[in-house]
């Protein structure tokens, strides 16, 4: 009843709407990966929209753009030296994180929005990796475990965020680029646009594209996958053969 009569409050002009509706759009939902793919990237376009009672605001906008990959299991482990071989240690599952994570912002995300807003939203690379449901553990013992994540997530080019990542092309149109190293895995990407301004979220949009595999490696991955005995057989024997075949060329009699 309560959401009824807002509705219809709304309806009858007595509670105003939203001032600023977030528009976005991007170049491409479906990349294809083949033999000669190097990566690429994806452009993302948005405009704000005003309604006719809202005049233009004293400060700017503020966009943040964050874009994450199909989710994997990972095992983070920690390895010591022991003499001349590695042993390892403890180690920290994490069951469902994100492949990729991309965070794009018109500025450094620290100036558009407090902390307590960007854990509590989950906005910024840094709050998404220390997100309550990143991992099982819930005592904090897993810190070091997920800035190990972190470092080798960057480290392969999947995990990234630049400060500097949009650009306002007017007072109300911006742009910004998603870059895809040739390492991102196929999947479902899904980008979700955030609008600020005076630290406070005013709209925000969601849109999705796709990594797919094509060609010769689309068809090794379906048999793999749906057919993983006969491709492990297949791949064993394979290997069998070439062995075979250097040792007779290579054979001295």
């Amino acid at each position: 009843m309560r959401a009824l009569a807002i509705l219809l409050l709304v309806l009858a002009g007595l509670v105003p709407a939203r001032a600023e509706t977030l528009i976005t759009s991007l170049s491409n939902h479906r990349v294809l990966i083949n033999s000669n793919y190097t990566g690429t990237q994806i452009a993302v376009f948005g405009a704000i929209e005003r309604d006719a009672q809202t005049v233009a605001r004293a400060t700017t906008y503020d966009v943040v753009v964050t874009v994450r990959g199909p989710h994997q299991f990972l095992t983070v482990r920690e390895k010591e030296r022991l003499g001349p071989v590695w042993i390892n240690q403890e180690q920290q599952k994490f069951p469902s994180v994100p492949a990729y994570i991309s965070v794009m912002t018109s500025r450094p995300i620290t100036e558009i929005t407090s902390e307590q807003l960007r854990q509590r939203q989950k906005i910024g690379l840094e709050s998404i990796i220390n997100a309550n449901d990143f991992t099982y553990a819930r005592d904090g013992a897993d810190k070091p475990f997920r800035e190990a994540l972190h470092r080798l997530k960057t480290q392969e080019g999947l995990y990234i965020e630049d400060e500097r990542g949009v650009t306002f092309l007017t007072s109300d149109i911006f742009r910004a680029a998603i870059p895809l190293p040739a390492t991102a895995p196929p999947g479902n990407y899904e980008v979700d646009v955030t609008l600020f301004a005076d630290t406070v979220i005013l709209a925000r949009t969601s849109t999705s594209f796709e990594l797919v595999k094509t060609g010769f490696e689309e068809r090794i991955g379906v048999v793999a996958r749906d057919w993983s005995l006969l491709y492990g057989l297949a791949t064993a024997a394979i290997a069998i053969f070439f062995g075979w075949l250097a040792n007779v060329i290579f054979r001295r009699d």
